[in-house]
């Protein structure tokens, strides 16, 4: 059977799931494409359904393992004109899926790891996405973020991970000076990003040390700086006094993984 309503119960509730509150409330997200649907399942994230545009004159091409696997899951069709309601994108590709959210809490940090990312309230979706990029480039296995970041489930930085999302962990901290406080207590040392800092991000050692990016606009919070165990920032050479968040994170992340010799 193909969908051809838009007033049908599953496209009410993908149309919900662009919301945050009913994200949140199903426990859902959504993801759209070939790339990123292959990425769910090389990963084995979790699909609970996958919608497929039964008529799309742009559809993209499928390729036969892609169609393996789909056919294991549950699968709906809908017609060119309700795929265009629920799409985001400008040339969709036909595709979309359903994915429940993996549990991310607090409760699931994982202390024996050497190396931390903190985001401090960051609120630019394209920001979040790149910055899950490069973590996921380093092989850098969860990142932390503040309650008031933006949701690392908005459509926009799912598509801009690339796949990275399910590959990164994020944990959602109420209370990140808690969980600073708790990372000290296992000796990890904690570096503030801050332009008002007096050492660089060459002046510091990074084994077991967490680091800390802060809001777009206003940086980390005082709270934050105040538990931190040194302030750093990037040298300047010319006028600009800051970096954009994801550039400034992907300086300080490869350079930190470099001066390990990790890379």
């Amino acid at each position: 059977m193909v969908i051809t309503s838009k007033d049908n119960e599953i496209i009410k509730h993908i149309r919900k799931l662009k919301e945050k509150k009913y994200r949140d409330e199903y426990n859902e997200f959504i993801i759209e494409g070939i790339k990123m649907l292959e990425e769910a399942i090389q990963e084995k994230a979790i699909i609970k359904t996958i919608i497929i545009c039964d008529d799309c004159k742009n559809q993209g091409v499928f390729s036969n393992e892609l169609l393996y696997e789909i056919a294991k899951l549950n699968c709906i069709y809908v017609s060119e004109k309700i795929f265009n309601i629920i799409t985001d994108l400008t040339n969709p590709q036909g595709i979309m899926a359903i994915l429940e959210k993996p549990e991310n809490n607090e409760k699931t940090i994982d202390y024996k790891n050497k190396n931390f990312l903190i985001l401090d309230n960051l609120q630019d979706p394209g920001n979040m996405g790149t910055i899950l990029r490069t973590a996921d480039s380093l092989n850098i296995k969860q990142i932390i973020v503040s309650k008031g970041s933006a949701d690392i489930y908005n459509l926009k930085v799912v598509r801009s991970t690339m796949g990275a999302i399910f590959r990164v962990k994020v944990i959602e901290s109420d209370n990140l000076v808690k969980t600073v406080k708790e990372m000290k207590k296992h000796k990890i040392n904690i570096y503030a990003t801050d332009l008002s800092a007096n050492k660089s991000i060459y002046d510091v050692t990074y084994n077991k040390s967490a680091i800390i990016i802060g809001n777009e606009a206003n940086g980390v919070s005082k709270e934050l700086l105040d538990e931190s165990s040194e302030k750093i920032k990037i040298p300047m050479l010319g006028k600009t006094e800051s970096l954009n968040a994801a550039v400034a994170t992907s300086i300080i992340l490869y350079h930190a993984y470099r001066s390990m010799g990790e890379i």
